[in-house]
């Protein structure tokens, strides 16, 4: 999962799309990059790390422009290196930059193609370099010496038709403007909005719309499942339904876990979903467990805190914070290695020892994924004193790999692959373990759009949405996903490292 933002504004846009960058972090904290164009020159900043600490006043200074892009990284494939840090940037046709989110699932077969077709030679292992090239191979078939609107929808039309997967981009082309763009299936998240200066319109686009609200602009809507937008380095808006057949499949996962609370993402409101999903929980537990001995509810910080809250207001229970949050440790589902991942659940939360003691205790999280934090926070409240720990899960349990843009393993490394939910509870450790049914889930999502009749689901029911995904695609993601696949990359990169990039082109 990673962050995108794009610009074209009638003042330098270096801080706007700083500030919106730090708003985005939540969606990657691996690495960060800022493109912005001005006078016949590209200036590109990108390194590994926090925006805060890959953007200092000497780059920021040297970021010039009225239109730039800005990326943060959260890296699917499990690669830290600096050389993938986004945005990418190639010069012909024009000087193309792009920020990406999301995977592309026939990524190989478009690498044979680029070369055999366009000479093209892909330099790193990540997706979004093949996107920008398959992007820059369309626009540079015009062969036309300068372009329009039409002349980029026309490329558009054909990036769609070329590339598989989830995702959602802005790219920069030199001197033109900035496009952004959606797959067929509106998967990865992606909106626009505007706002009025006395010199004129200005345009953002963004992976949240919390980032539009952070930075003053009126959110117009979210680009459209298999929809092109354009705008112009004078800031003239284009839009463009590339695939007039295009269906309407966002990530569920975004409201359970990855989008910030304060988004609205086509349509739904992310907070008003996980409340739903916390009185859709405490429904179940009314049903299933009408006699329960629950003391307190929990919630694991910071995710689960709204449908922990609704869940006790629904079972009448006293709702505690019984966890204190390091707020300067990242987020553990996208830290790469499972020893790194073990360590850092310690120093991210302390357990308040009197809301715990000698209390039943259901504790709230959005998700078990591999498990490794659950098991340990439920270890640290019975250290804390607890009698019983109960454990809820916003969502279903997830058995299967995702394959457009979030990291979940290798299947073998999904606690709930392969295991009956009583065997899961046993392996964490929990007295009860209670998880959301995906009917709920998916009930708690539309209400706030019926419109859309279908999310992707496809890490609890192994039902890709894209209908392209075959065993051996599986197999050659799971090899590539591992824990030790990411170790051995890791140390790889430990071995040769980069420097950091600032350039002028």
């Amino acid at each position: 999962m990673c962050g995108i933002i794009g610009i074209v504004a009638k003042s330098e846009v270096n801080q706007s799309i700083y500030d919106g960058l730090t708003v985005l972090q939540h969606r990657g904290q691996d690495a960060a990059g800022i493109a912005t164009y001005k006078k016949g020159k590209l200036k590109l900043r990108k390194s590994n790390g926090l925006v805060d600490n890959v953007f200092h006043t000497r780059h920021m200074l040297q970021l010039q422009g009225k239109m730039g892009i800005g990326h943060v990284r959260y890296p699917t494939a499990g690669c830290s290196s600096m050389a993938e840090a986004q945005p990418f940037y190639v010069n012909s046709p024009y000087g193309i930059s792009l920020a990406h989110n999301g995977n592309l699932t026939n990524v190989e077969e478009l690498k044979r193609d680029l070369f055999r077709s366009g000479l093209r030679h892909i330099n790193t292992d990540s997706d979004s370099e093949v996107l920008l090239n398959v992007f820059a191979d369309e626009l540079q078939q015009m062969g036309k010496f300068r372009i329009n609107a039409d002349d980029i929808f026309a490329a558009m039309k054909g990036v769609f038709r070329r590339c598989r997967g989830g995702y959602a981009a802005v790219a920069m082309i030199n001197g033109v403007g900035i496009i952004g763009f959606r797959d067929p299936h509106g998967i990865r998240p992606v909106v626009f909005g505007k706002r009025e200066t006395g010199k004129g319109t200005e345009y953002i686009i963004a992976s949240e719309s919390v980032a539009i609200d952070s930075l003053d602009f009126e959110l117009i809507r979210d680009i459209r499942p298999g929809e092109a937008i354009f705008i112009d380095k004078k800031g003239n808006l284009y839009t463009h339904q590339c695939i007039p057949d295009a269906q309407q499949n966002p990530c569920i996962f975004e409201y359970v876990y990855f989008a910030r609370p304060d988004s609205i993402i086509d349509g739904i409101s992310v907070v008003k979903s996980r409340m739903r999903m916390g009185e859709f929980l405490a429904r179940k537990i009314q049903r299933e467990w009408p006699d329960h001995d629950i003391d307190v509810v929990i919630p694991i910080p910071d995710t689960s805190r709204t449908a922990a809250l609704e869940m006790a207001h629904e079972l009448n229970v006293k709702y505690r914070e019984g966890f204190i949050k390091n707020r300067y440790i990242p987020r553990t589902f996208i830290m790469p290695g499972q020893s790194k991942r073990k360590k850092s659940v310690r120093q991210k939360l302390n357990a308040i020892d009197l809301e715990f003691r000698d209390k039943n205790v259901m504790l709230v999280d959005d998700s078990i994924v591999r498990g490794t934090t659950s098991g340990q926070i439920i270890q640290m409240a019975r250290d804390a004193g607890a009698k019983k720990v109960y454990f809820a899960s916003a969502a279903p349990p997830v058995r299967y790999q995702n394959v457009y843009g979030i990291d979940m393993p290798a299947a073998e490394e999904l606690i709930a692959h392969n295991r009956t939910e009583q065997q899961v509870c046993e392996l964490i450790g929990a007295d009860r373990l209670i998880y959301q049914d995906l009917e709920d889930l998916i009930k708690s999502c539309s209400i706030g759009n019926p419109a859309i009749s279908e999310f992707d689901v496809s890490c609890f029911t192994g039902n890709y949405v894209t209908g392209d995904i075959s065993t051996d695609y599986l197999n050659h993601l799971e090899k590539s996903r591992s824990d030790k696949a990411k170790q051995r990359r890791n140390a790889r990169e430990d071995d040769n490292p980069s420097d950091e990039i600032s350039m002028t082109a």
